[in-house]
């Protein structure tokens, strides 16, 4: 008899290419998971300090917004949390991108973007994946 308990190995995704799965407890989305598919380069992953030093950026940009009022206070303090945890290395393994890829840009900072969101997402009470929520 299966395991009623057990959680799903997988969450489905969204995007405007389609749907996607994307593992349940990664805290990267679709547009991350389709990333590693199409761009698998290296091998290699990017180095932490420059996914660090987005994080900053983000911490920087989330304060300013809410700052200027064009970020609701609650959501952007989810964000700086977030972005806190990544720069302490809580969500290394969720930075999966390409190397070679990442330094194009696109890929790498939807992976930053999508951690962050997710992350942030639970911390405001919602799920990862819930893109209506951050």
């Amino acid at each position: 008899m299966p395991d009623v308990t057990s959680q799903p190995k997988t969450r489905i995704e969204r995007d405007s290419l389609g749907t996607l799965e994307v593992p349940a407890d990664a805290y990267y989305g679709v547009q991350t998971a389709r990333a590693v598919v199409n761009f698998p380069i290296s091998g290699e992953r990017l180095h932490v300090e420059m996914v660090r030093a987005v994080a900053r950026i983000k911490i920087a940009a989330a304060r300013a917004n809410m700052d200027v009022g064009a970020l609701d206070r609650k959501k952007g303090e989810a964000i700086v949390q977030a972005a806190e945890e990544v720069l302490a290395g809580k969500h290394d393994r969720d930075f999966v991108v390409d190397a070679y890829q990442a330094g194009a840009g696109t890929s790498f900072h939807m992976n930053v973007n999508e951690v962050i969101a997710n992350r942030a997402c639970e911390l405001l009470g919602g799920k990862r994946g819930d893109q209506a929520l951050v």
